[in-house]
């Protein structure tokens, strides 16, 4: 495994994926200057997806850009999950290296290779 990397996925996967650090709630709200009441909405309309680790509610911080939710996450969230991908199996699907793409599928969004990534992500649905 590349130095620097994550050892494991959420779900207990050991596949690596892409570096990154994760964010409580608390940490949300400083990072974007909204408050907690907003955040909650982001995660429940998708626009963030969310992972209990270490007992505590984290969003990858991969998932945001210039301390806002990335835009074209919130769509490939919700074709994942209504092709019955758990919020932790998005996550992980997400920060793992994807084949078809060439990258994990997080940096090829935030490159704006939104349409690349939900073509595949619904071809897994």
């Amino acid at each position: 495994m590349p130095p620097g990397w994550n050892s494991g996925r959420v779900t207990g996967d050991s596949t690596p994926t892409i570096p990154t650090d994760w964010l409580t709630l608390p940490d949300l709200v400083a990072l974007t200057g909204e408050p907690l009441g907003r955040i909650r909405r982001l995660l429940d309309d998708k626009h963030l997806v969310a992972s209990r680790r270490d007992g505590t509610t984290k969003v990858p911080a991969a998932f945001l850009m210039d301390g806002h939710p990335l835009p074209a996450l919130r769509g490939t969230v919700i074709v994942l999950e209504d092709g019955g991908f758990t919020e932790d199996e998005v996550i992980d699907w997400l920060l793992a290296p994807e084949e078809s793409i060439g990258m994990a599928p997080i940096a090829a969004l935030r490159a704006g290779r939104k349409s690349e990534v939900r073509r595949v992500a619904q071809s897994l649905a």
